[in-house]
């Protein structure tokens, strides 16, 4: 069953509809999506991509499974455009994991900003005004709205949304990578929020990305009328350096039967790598935006989600599901139950990369570890891989693709 059905958009949140998405899109994954990727034709009508980012953000489907089968339909010189579309989410995983400052100062920015809209009524008329899709330019509303509406937005779309957001209505950057993550379905803490550092001219320092009328009006088939947007502005700049750290190595494997973790971030079907006596399915959804307001359509599709792993793992294993198999926050008090009752003090999951989960996982382990329980993170061998080439821009990836793809 659909979580949600619009006349706009609807995700089913299940590996099943995930790898039929794959399939239906896979023969297009060549030259066509590469000459229709950068249309936007509104809701309901994006039909030249792939619209994977929902199963792929939890990792319904891998990226594994959709460069297998991309390659299997096209040679690679023939599918480039899809497979580096697919690299650049490995990449900005891996980027923001070498440089974990940024996230932190996401975090911190956030939550300065809306301190600041407590007091500035000039800045929470504007920052409400642009969330409802009130601005009267045409295109940046109508995004908006279809955003609100489906927790959707084409890639090309939130590339200009995000310029005209800081370049044409001058609001602070981190305010729209939280109205993003509250919303989008799809939303992930590195994808989100170095995208919108890239469009700022924060990520490849100086370089900003400015959304011009000419270009929306070709891309979205002149449907808007209203699309005045400032030609010109200057990078946004930050004081604060994020230095560089090596690419994390995971954690060995536990000696023994463990308690298997579900997390957001990984709710596929890949074997398990540990004896597990017992399954936690976990969510953290709602730390998107630990002051409120991520949206029913995230918080549900993220908990269906992990809901459908638990099924898939505890059925495909016959293992039964802790907790009598209860969706909730990762805590160290529901971990230590569940390991309890399972008769172990190993507690093992695939790696939990930056953002909520994380958060949720640095918060509960030392109260873990204090109680003798160990947490052990597992971390995938292509990951790995890329993200040793993740340290500065995207060309050291899109190097490395031929090698990554053969390993």
């Amino acid at each position: 069953m659909a979580l949600f059905d619009t006349p706009t958009m609807a995700f089913e949140p299940t590996r099943s509809a995930g790898l039929a998405r794959l399939n239906q899109f896979a023969p297009k994954a060549g030259r066509a999506y590469a000459s229709e990727r950068n249309y936007d034709r509104g809701p309901g009508r994006h039909k030249g991509v792939s619209l994977l980012s929902p199963y792929t953000r939890h990792r319904l489907v891998t990226e594994r499974e959709i460069l297998r089968a991309t390659l299997e339909r096209h040679s690679q010189s023939a599918a480039e455009k899809f497979i580096s579309e697919v690299l650049w989410r490995t990449y900005f995983k891996g980027n923001l994991e070498r440089h974990p400052s940024v996230w932190a100062a996401y975090k911190r920015d956030v939550a300065r900003e809306r301190a600041a809209m407590a007091k500035d009524g000039a800045l929470r008329h504007n920052v409400t005004a642009a969330e409802a899709g009130e601005t009267g330019i045409d295109a940046f509303d109508s995004w908006a709205n279809e955003l609100v509406e489906t927790g959707y937005m084409h890639n090309h779309a939130r590339m200009w949304f995000a310029s005209i957001w800081m370049f044409t209505l001058r609001l602070p950057w981190s305010l729209g990578a939280d109205f993003f993550l509250r919303h989008l379905i799809d939303g992930d803490a590195a994808s989100n929020t170095l995208s919108w550092r890239w469009v700022g001219g924060l990520h490849t320092k100086g370089k900003n990305y400015i959304a011009r009328t000419d270009n929306i009006a070709r891309y979205t088939d002149g449907r808007f009328k209203h699309t005045d947007v400032a030609p010109h502005a200057d990078p946004l700049d930050e004081f604060e350096d994020h230095p560089s750290r090596s690419v994390p190595q995971g954690d060995a494997l536990p000696h023994g039967e463990a308690l298997w973790v579900i997390t957001e971030d990984e709710c596929s079907s890949d074997p398990l790598p540990v004896t597990a006596s017992a399954v936690l399915a976990t969510t953290s959804a709602e730390l998107r935006a630990p002051h409120g307001g991520v949206s029913e359509d995230v918080q549900h599709f993220t908990a269906d989600a992990v809901r459908d792993a638990l099924k898939r793992i505890t059925e495909d294993n016959a293992i039964p599901a802790a907790d009598n198999g209860h969706i909730a926050p990762l805590t160290a008090e529901r971990i230590m139950d569940a390991a309890d009752a399972a008769g172990t003090k190993a507690i093992a999951m695939r790696y939990v990369p930056i953002g909520p989960a994380a958060d949720a996982l640095a918060a509960a382990r030392p109260t873990l570890e204090a109680e003798g329980y160990t947490i052990h993170q597992i971390l995938r061998k292509e990951d790995a891989k890329a993200w040793h080439h993740a340290d500065r821009g995207f060309f050291k990836v899109k190097k490395a693709i031929p090698k990554l793809i053969a390993a």
